[in-house]
């Protein structure tokens, strides 16, 4: 059993940052592959970055990709998201979720065994 919890969610500006950090526990992180998605009001949750077990390898959705960047430190079982550039349509709960998985990358929600609670990322205009 793994436990994820996502903090660093908040309101901001158009065109500011933030960090999202995701803390796991019950199980080696380092056997884990992570993943952040994001769930707007009324939209189906969407793959944002996916991030191998080392920390090289990192695969992000398009309408991210130059803004957000994934990263993980496994000596302290955390996985970040750091938000550059945001816009309104970034507005979105942020999940992040772990696999057992062997593939690369995992983008779809079914391929994750594992959830966080969500973190509400507020973007103004």
């Amino acid at each position: 059993q793994v436990q994820l919890v996502e903090s660093g969610g908040g309101l901001v500006q158009t065109g500011g940052s933030l960090r999202l950090s995701c803390a796991a526990s019950g199980r080696t992180f380092g056997d884990l592959v992570m993943g952040w998605f994001r769930q707007a009001p009324g939209k189906e949750r969407e793959f944002v970055a996916h991030i191998a077990r080392n920390e090289w390898n990192t695969y992000y959705a398009d309408s991210v990709k130059g803004r957000f960047t994934a990263s993980r430190d496994n000596a302290k079982n955390t996985v970040y998201l750091q938000m550059n550039s945001l816009k309104p349509e970034d507005t979105a709960v942020y999940y992040c979720a772990a696999s057992r998985s062997r593939f690369f990358p995992e983008v779809t929600t079914t391929s994750y065994e594992y959830w966080g609670q969500g973190t509400q990322v507020t973007v103004s205009s």
